[in-house]
């Protein structure tokens, strides 16, 4: 027997093409998102979502990188805003400011990852994510930060976390669950497992396995047939903007951004 509020969507195929219909034509209409991350070794994941919100028909998109990285982006990324940045390149505590001034002129805020590995920037990110109340979007590294205190991403409302499977399996461990994540799980067991802990917990998942994508909030599941290796940062920045552009209806936004033919079917 299949699990309950289980939405399959096929490629081609919209699951709500209501939400389709119902993306906004014209820039000035089409959101403002602001993509937070990088570090001095590394810029590729905002940089990677910066493209991917543009192609999928942000309005405006505002990248926020660490000052310490500003003369090698500058040709890059010649629109990016610089944030304090500690000696290592990594978000200092006093880019908190920074994050939460950008965040308030935001529609939606996607912390992108590739923001390395500093104590500093970790307490920065913690103090951020309490103070912030508006949508977040948290995908590749970004996601490891909280892997210690789960329960700030997975009980703070207006929350997406894209994760692997390895990283679902970690938030699971440090947080109540009654299904274990494991990583030879099948599609049904994780399905349920999903269901159970969205009910449970107020954040929104995706995640990929045995390739489909899943998205999961309050108990529903949608999946989607993916092809996709390399996935994380450019499906929660498409997942940001349609949620940002249809915020009423997040869990149909962000399943109807998986669908590989999505910028075919806005043009149509």
């Amino acid at each position: 027997m299949e699990p309950i509020n289980w939405y399959k969507q096929l490629a081609g195929e919209p699951l709500y093409p209501d939400i389709i219909w119902s993306l906004p034509e014209n820039k000035s209409s089409s959101g403002k998102l602001t993509i937070i991350g990088g570090n001095q070794f590394g810029f590729g994941a905002p940089g990677n979502a910066y493209t991917a919100a543009q192609s999928t028909g942000a309005g405006v998109v505002q990248v926020l990188l660490p000052d310490g990285i500003k003369k090698v982006v500058k040709t890059i990324l010649p629109d990016a805003e610089f944030a304090p940045s500690t000696p290592s390149g990594s978000f200092a505590r006093k880019a908190l400011d920074s994050l939460l001034s950008l965040s308030s002129w935001s529609d939606g805020v996607l912390l992108a990852g590739d923001l390395g590995r500093n104590s500093e920037t970790a307490m920065m990110l913690e103090t951020y994510v309490e103070k912030y109340k508006g949508p977040l979007t948290i995908t590749q590294d970004a996601v490891e930060y909280f892997k210690e205190t789960p329960l700030q991403l997975v009980d703070r409302a207006n929350t997406l976390i894209v994760l692997s499977l390895g990283q679902l399996q970690k938030m699971f461990i440090n947080t109540p669950s009654i299904i274990p994540i494991t990583l030879g799980m099948g599609s049904l067991q994780l399905l349920e497992a999903l269901q159970s802990y969205t009910k449970e917990h107020s954040c929104m998942i995706v995640t990929m396995h045995n390739d489909l994508l899943y998205v999961a909030s309050g108990g529903d599941v949608s999946t989607t047939k993916t092809t996709k290796d390399i996935w994380r940062v450019e499906t929660a920045a498409v997942a940001a903007v349609l949620w940002m552009q249809v915020p009423s209806k997040p869990f149909q936004a962000i399943t109807t951004a998986m669908l590989p033919e999505l910028a075919e079917l806005r043009s149509a």
